[in-house]
């Protein structure tokens, strides 16, 4: 595959597979997802690669979800090879590919983009870092992994007012809260989760490949809650009250949602 969203690199045992839409923020449309399971995907198949490092080019954000301009514009988040969007495989994949993935936090992980950080193994965040969510602002939601798993990562409290509020949270709060496991200045990021990558690599594969498995196994029946909830969301996005948040973002207002709520 010839990338146009992302670039795949091999350095020494790690793959470092980066989101490359800096002008967008590094928001994904269908052909991003689609190449990021292809990069994960040659990770998985190489025996030189022994852990992935997942970051998004530039400084000012690792991702901030899906496009939602292009799912103003269109009405979907472009065309893919397949003709299908398919997020939530790319989210089963980081968990199920036999290496430990490392996410290095290069700037705003919100929304989507922060629901791919939190399902990687570690992360690592620099000092700018921010993170949070979105998706009720902008008529969207992650029901599954992005809420459930989550709430098993930082606590139930934490991960429905990171829902219901939609602050954005500093790195050292998200250290704090158990969201990433180390922040660094900036220009240390990158070497230090190739760092990882590389004492992960002097250690046994298959030991690891059954540790994460073990870790996996508590969360799998979250898989299928989280194919329901994408069935959800697909047909969610088609409402008016969904096309309202998406076109409120685009044209950069507040989403008006009171006629929606006597719905309720």
């Amino acid at each position: 595959m010839t990338y146009e969203d992302v670039r795949y690199e091999v350095d020494g045992p790690n793959a470092v597979i980066t989101i490359d839409r800096e002008k967008r923020m590094n928001a994904f449309r269908g052909k991003t997802i689609e190449e990021l399971i292809h990069a994960f995907k040659c990770a998985w198949a190489d025996p030189s690669v022994n852990a992935v490092i997942f970051t998004g080019a530039g400084d000012r954000a690792f991702c901030v979800g899906g496009d939602v301009k292009q799912r103003a514009e269109t009405g979907n988040y472009g065309p893919t090879e397949n003709g299908l969007f398919e997020v939530g495989y790319l989210q089963r994949l980081i968990r199920e590919i036999p290496k430990p993935v490392i996410a290095a936090v290069n700037g705003a992980a919100i929304g989507g983009g922060h629901v791919l950080h939190v399902l990687c193994d570690l992360s690592i965040a620099a000092e700018h870092a921010t993170f949070g969510q979105a998706g009720p602002r902008v008529g969207s939601f992650d029901a599954g992994f992005g809420s459930a798993y989550l709430a098993r990562v930082v606590g139930e409290k934490r991960a429905r007012e990171i829902w219901f509020l939609l602050d954005q949270y500093d790195a050292a709060t998200a250290e704090r809260w158990g969201l990433v496991n180390k922040v660094v200045p900036k220009e240390e990021l990158l070497p230090a989760a190739k760092a990882w990558g590389e004492r992960m690599a002097k250690y046994s594969p298959t030991a690891l490949r059954f540790l994460k498995t073990s870790f996996n196994a508590d969360t799998e029946h979250q898989a299928g809650l989280s194919n329901l909830a994408m069935a959800g969301l697909d047909s969610f996005v088609q409402t008016d009250e969904a096309k309202e948040g998406a076109a409120a973002f685009a044209e950069k207002r507040q989403p008006d949602f009171a006629k929606y709520y006597q719905q309720h």
